[in-house]
């Protein structure tokens, strides 16, 4: 997911991607706000988020299982572009460049739905 996550954020457009493949409507409603707070500010994003994400739970016992994880994002490689004014956009001097961001996924027909997605940031990493 999140290499199409990626793919809309670079456009700052959902279209041309794969996004629903691997992600909830409840999952998908949170990027596609992002998205739309991108678009309205003319931004989009270059470079790339690394992600180093871990299971932290996993009930494979429940009737649909479910998986919680805990991803270590580094925005070292990371910027936010004005489109507008064709300028990158420093990060904020207090945002970690490093931080846990968490997800929920269940196993629909044979695969891995992310049904959470939680970017604010949960500690450092």
């Amino acid at each position: 997911m999140t290499t199409e996550q990626a793919k809309a954020y670079s456009q700052a457009s959902a279209k041309r991607t794969a996004l629903e493949k691997y992600a909830t409507l409840d999952a998908l409603s949170k990027i596609d706000l992002d998205l739309y707070r991108m678009k309205e500010a003319g931004t989009v994003v270059r470079g790339k988020v690394g992600h180093d994400a871990k299971v932290t739970d996993l009930d494979m016992t429940a009737r649909t299982p479910k998986a919680s994880l805990a991803d270590c994002i580094d925005l070292s490689e990371y910027q936010t572009y004005d489109t507008r004014a064709k300028k990158v956009i420093p990060l904020p001097r207090n945002q970690p460049l490093r931080y846990v961001a968490t997800a929920t996924a269940e196993r629909w027909k044979g695969r891995w739905m992310v049904t959470d997605i939680n970017t604010q940031g949960g500690g450092s990493c």
